[in-house]
């Protein structure tokens, strides 16, 4: 089995409810993530990244963290979408990197990357200067249309959330 097909296990464990299997899964597989997520190939890395949110790595919050900083937008992007995935429970994750979440909504020069951010944002806790940000993309027409739709869209949720 491969580390991809191992994530797709995962996930089915995960949506099943199966906790005892994913945690069996994840022990199984934990020195594979670790060593894919330390390669040189930036798609082994991707891989790595995307399997912390399958297999619901919570405890491999720092390793994904690096995931964020990686020099290859389709690493910062998956490493963002298991962020996403990680924090549907509850916004520890996405607070524990929201000064890295702002860098990236802000200043990374991969569009898609900023909207994933952007995105990842909506479930951290309502802090103001986090709503903020997204309002003031969402009204900067020097933004791509789809980057201060969803910054405007988040921020909106965040303020409801906040009263």
């Amino acid at each position: 089995m491969t580390l991809e097909q191992a994530a797709a296990r995962a996930e089915e464990l995960a949506e099943a409810g199966d906790a005892r299997g994913l945690a069996e899964l994840r022990a199984e597989w934990e020195d594979e993530v670790e060593s894919a997520a330390r390669s040189r190939d930036f798609r082994d890395r991707a891989q790595a990244y995307r399997a912390i949110g399958s297999f619901r790595y919570r405890q491999k919050l720092e390793l994904l963290r690096r995931g964020l900083e990686d020099e290859s937008p389709a690493c910062r992007g998956v490493a963002l979408v298991s962020l996403e995935r990680l924090s549907r429970d509850g916004p520890a994750p996405v607070n524990s990197a929201r000064a890295l979440l702002h860098e990236l909504v802000t200043h990374d020069p991969n569009e898609a990357v900023r909207r994933l951010a952007a995105l990842c944002l909506k479930n951290g806790s309502p802090q103001r200067d986090t709503i903020l940000i997204l309002e003031s993309l969402g009204r900067d027409d020097e933004q791509p249309r789809d980057l201060r739709q969803s910054a405007a869209k988040v921020a909106e949720l965040l303020r409801r959330k906040s009263r």
